[in-house]
C-alpha cells in the first residue's frame, strides 16, 4: 500500500517531473534560442533529402518539437497543466522517432527512451499524488477541477 502522507513520495514525484522538465526545456531552449528554428529546419531538411518527405512536414516538425520541448518542459518544471504538457511532449517524441527512423533505421534511441520513461511515469501518476505543483495549488484553491 502506498502511503501518500509520506513526504518522500511527494519529493520522488517532484524530482521525476522536474528532471523531465529540465531535459525537455533545455533541449527546446537550445533549439529556439541558440541554434535557431531555421537552422534546426535546415539540418532536418538536409538529413531528409532524397527521402520524399514534404518540406512543409519537416518545417512543421522542427518548429513544433522545439516549442513543445521549451514550453512543455517549463510547464513540467513548475507542475502546471502537466498532463497537457506530457501529452504534447509524447506526441513530439513520436514525431521525432519517426523522423530519426526515416533518417537512420538503427539510430541510438537511449535519450528518447529515458525521456519517454519519465513521461510515462508522469502520466500514470494520479494528480492527487503530485502535491508540490501549481496544479495541486490551483486544485486546492478551487481554480482547477479535481
Amino acid at each position: 500500500m502506498i502511503n501518500m502522507d509520506d513526504p518522500r513520495m511527494a519529493v520522488a514525484i517532484l524530482t521525476v517531473r522536474v528532471i523531465a522538465g529540465i531535459l525537455f526545456f533545455f533541449q527546446g531552449y537550445d533549439k529556439v534560442f541558440n541554434v535557431g528554428i531555421g537552422q534546426v529546419r535546415q539540418t532536418m531538411n538536409s538529413s531528409m533529402a532524397g527521402r520524399n518527405i514534404p518540406e512543409f512536414l519537416v518545417t512543421f516538425t522542427a518548429g513544433f518539437s522545439s516549442y513543445v520541448e521549451l514550453i512543455g518542459g517549463f510547464l513540467l518544471i513548475i507542475g502546471f497543466f502537466k498532463f497537457f504538457a506530457a501529452y504534447f511532449l509524447c506526441f513530439s517524441l513520436v514525431l521525432v522517432s519517426i523522423g530519426f527512423s526515416i533518417i537512420k533505421p538503427m539510430w541510438d534511441s537511449f535519450h528518447l527512451v529515458f525521456r519517454l520513461a519519465l513521461l510515462i511515469f508522469i502520466l500514470i501518476t494520479p494528480p492527487e499524488w503530485d502535491i508540490i505543483s501549481f496544479d495541486h495549488l490551483f486544485r486546492m484553491s478551487g481554480l482547477l477541477s479535481p
